[in-house]
C-alpha cells in the first residue's frame, strides 16, 4: 500500500500539499496512515479533508476525530467540510457524491493541492462495473473509476485501485486504527451495498476468488480501449465541425460507429446537455439523423436543446 502511495505521489508535481479524503472507514483510513508515512520521506507535504454530509447522528463528531487524529499523525492541512445533501437532484447517494467532490475540489483549490487522493480498492472497482453492467453501460461505463480524473484543474487520484479491500482492513489492524462502519456501506436501500453484501460474494463462491481481481481488470482494458477511441473521436470531431457551429454529416458517415457516437456525445455535452441527463437513447437519436435520415424533425436534447439535420449538416 505504501509503494501504490509512493509512486502516485512521486508523480505529482511540486508546489503545493496532496489532500487525503478521509471518511474514517478502513479504506480512506489506512490510504491516509500510508500518505503520513510515506509524504514526509519524499519532501512532501500532505494534509487531509473529511466530509460531513450530515445524514446521520453523530456525524459532526466523527469527522473531528477523524481530523484530530489527522493532526496527530503530522498531517497538515487538516480541515472538515461539512455539506449539505438535501435539495439535489437524484438519488441520495448520486447527492452525497455530488456534494462531496464539490467540497473536495474546492477545498483543493483553497489550499493550492497538487492533488487530492481518493481511497477506492479493488473491490469497489469491481463492484462499479457490476453496477455498469447492470445498467446497460457501454465500454465507458464498463471502464469503471478512472487512476486519475481532472475536475477543474485538480487531479482525483486513486492509489489502491489495485489493492483488495482486505489489505486495508489488515493495515488498519496492524496500525491499531479503529475505522468507521458507515452502515449506508450494509444499507440493502442502496444498489451498491447490495452488489458489496450479495452479488460480488455470490460470484465469488460460484466462479472463484479471482473474479474480483479480473472484473476489475477488465475495467483498466477497456479504460485503455477508450483512451484511444476518445482521441479518435477528438480528432474527428475537429475535422466535422462547419463555420456555422454544426457538424458535417458526410463527415461524420464515414466514421465507425464506435468513433461517430463519442463523437455526437462529445459535440452533445458541448451544445448544454448536462453530462448526467445525456442517454444512450439521446446521442442514438442524433445518430439516426445520420444514419438513418428520413427527414425527421429536430432531436430534443437535455437542458431544452435541439439539434437538427439541414443541407448535409447537423445544426443546433
Amino acid at each position: 500500500m505504501r509503494l501504490a502511495v509512493r509512486r502516485v505521489l512521486t508523480g505529482l508535481p511540486g508546489g503545493g500539499p496532496v489532500l487525503v479524503a478521509c471518511s474514517g472507514g478502513a479504506d480512506s483510513l489506512a490510504l491516509a496512515a500510508a500518505t503520513a508515512f510515506v509524504a514526509p520521506r519524499l519532501g512532501r507535504q500532505a494534509g487531509l479533508v473529511t466530509v460531513d454530509h450530515g445524514l446521520q447522528a453523530g456525524s459532526a463528531e466523527r469527522a473531528e476525530a477523524v481530523a484530530d487524529w489527522a493532526r496527530a499523525e503530522g498531517l497538515d492541512p487538516v480541515e472538515v467540510l461539512p455539506v449539505r445533501v438535501d435539495g439535489r437532484p437524484g438519488g441520495p447517494e448520486a447527492a452525497a457524491r455530488e456534494a462531496r467532490y464539490e467540497a473536495l475540489i474546492a477545498a483543493a483549490h483553497r489550499f493550492d493541492a497538487v492533488g487530492v487522493l481518493l481511497g477506492h480498492t479493488r473491490d469497489e472497482q469491481a463492484e462499479t462495473v457490476l453496477l455498469a453492467l447492470a445498467r446497460g453501460a457501454g465500454p465507458r461505463g464498463l471502464s469503471g473509476m478512472p487512476e486519475r480524473r481532472d475536475v477543474d484543474g485538480v487531479p482525483l487520484l486513486r492509489p489502491l485501485l489495485d489493492v483488495p479491500r482486505a489489505n486495508t482492513r489488515a493495515a488498519c489492524e496492524a496500525l491499531g486504527l479503529d475505522p468507521w462502519a458507515d452502515p449506508h456501506n450494509a444499507d440493502p436501500a442502496y444498489a451498491r451495498a447490495r452488489v458489496r453484501s450479495d452479488v460480488l460474494p455470490g460470484l465469488v463462491d460460484a466462479l472463484g476468488p479471482g473474479v474480483v481481481a479480473n472484473l476489475a481488470r477488465t475495467a483498466g482494458l477497456l479504460a485503455a480501449d477508450n483512451a484511444a477511441l476518445d482521441a479518435l473521436a477528438d480528432a474527428a470531431l475537429a475535422d466535422a465541425r462547419t463555420r456555422e457551429g454544426g457538424l458535417s454529416v458526410a463527415g461524420l458517415a464515414e466514421l465507425p460507429a464506435a468513433v461517430r457516437t463519442r463523437v455526437l456525445h462529445t459535440w452533445a455535452r458541448e451544445l448544454g446537455a448536462a453530462p448526467a441527463a445525456l442517454s444512450h437513447r439521446h446521442v442514438a437519436a442524433l445518430d439516426a439523423l445520420v444514419t438513418a435520415w428520413r427527414g425527421q424533425g429536430p432531436v430534443h436534447l437535455p437542458g431544452n436543446h435541439q439539434v437538427r439535420r439541414h443541407a448535409g449538416h447537423l445544426l443546433p
